[in-house]
């Protein structure tokens, strides 16, 4: 258990310091908004291309790994799906609001997950945390851009417009891209491969700069029940559904502390960008972002502790 604290603290202090730059030193939106720009369009999708080139596929359980935190997501799309009814009628829960839920219950922050595999496990752990990602990112994004063009939007997207706005998600390409060249056996010239590698490696560090940027207090110390449900549905059930499948798939050791820690982890800032952009209830999702950063804190060396 200390091992594992001792991992993610690191990783939730560069949070808060990005929280406190953003409210003491760099206090202009335009600052983080191009460092977000960079992590998103440049720094990451290096950081996915070269692990998953690199990595040892076959020594790993891709589908023991990928399937456990995929079904498990389907899983929660399908129960907060089924949820709706129930949260409009007794609380009252808008379109607009429900799609903050679904997405903050639903989504992982991919630079925590990898950063606390890393700290945890090493390239074998931002491996198979990789994998997890080519699992869910496709599905979650469709989710995602779905449930906002069907609740939220003002006029509904076609297809072809849901289906360009995955397309142009650079962590699937990155993936795609990263997985190809694996399979094709390709090696880079050193100075391209350390180029890529210096890319990728501030990555992390400028990723959850950015994550602490973007949280906001209002509404945290008294939240409200879609808040609250959220939290829950994220840090307790997902966890549980994720571990209680990855044990069904035979994995043990660091397999299933990596399906712990992807499916503990708070939702992705990307949910708010999202949310902004389609109509959807962006403040509702600052705030659940918080109140599960600050949850995760506790949440996640319980889950991972558990498993190993």
């Amino acid at each position: 258990m200390l091992t594992i604290i001792a991992a993610i603290v690191p990783i939730f202090l560069l949070i808060v310091m990005g929280f406190v730059l953003r409210r003491v030193l760099l206090k202009e939106e335009s600052h983080w908004a191009g460092t977000e720009q960079l992590v998103y369009y440049v720094l990451f999708p290096a950081l996915l291309f070269r692990t998953l080139s690199r990595a040892k596929l076959s020594e790993v359980p891709l589908f023991g790994v990928g399937g456990a935190l995929l079904i498990a997501v389907l899983l929660m799309a399908t129960l907060c799906l089924a949820l709706r009814p129930v949260l409009m009628r007794r609380l009252g829960v808008s379109g607009p609001s429900f799609t903050s839920i679904f997405q903050c219950s639903c989504r992982w922050q991919t630079y925590v997950a990898l950063a606390v595999a890393g700290n945890l496990f090493g390239d074998i752990g931002l491996t198979l945390a990789s994998v997890a990602m080519v699992a869910m990112i496709p599905i979650l994004n469709i989710m995602a851009v779905w449930v906002l063009a069907h609740y939220a939007a003002p006029t509904r997207l076609s297809w072809g417009r849901i289906l360009l706005t995955i397309a142009q998600n650079p962590f699937i390409w990155a993936c795609a891209l990263g997985l190809a060249a694996n399979l094709i056996g390709l090696v880079l010239p050193t100075w391209i491969d350390e180029f890529i590698d210096a890319l990728g490696r501030s990555s992390l560090a400028l990723g959850l700069l950015v994550v602490g940027a973007g949280l906001q207090l209002r509404g945290v110390l008294r939240p409200g029940a879609p808040a609250i449900l959220s939290c829950v549905l994220k840090l307790m059930v997902m966890p549980a559904m994720a571990i209680s499948l990855g044990l069904l798939f035979g994995l043990s050791g660091a397999n299933l502390a990596i399906v712990a820690c992807c499916a503990s982890v708070p939702t992705a800032s990307s949910a708010y960008v999202l949310a902004r952009q389609m109509g959807g209830d962006a403040p509702l999702v600052a705030e659940i972002l918080t109140l599960q950063t600050a949850l995760a804190i506790v949440t996640m060396p319980i889950a991972i502790a558990l498993v190993t």
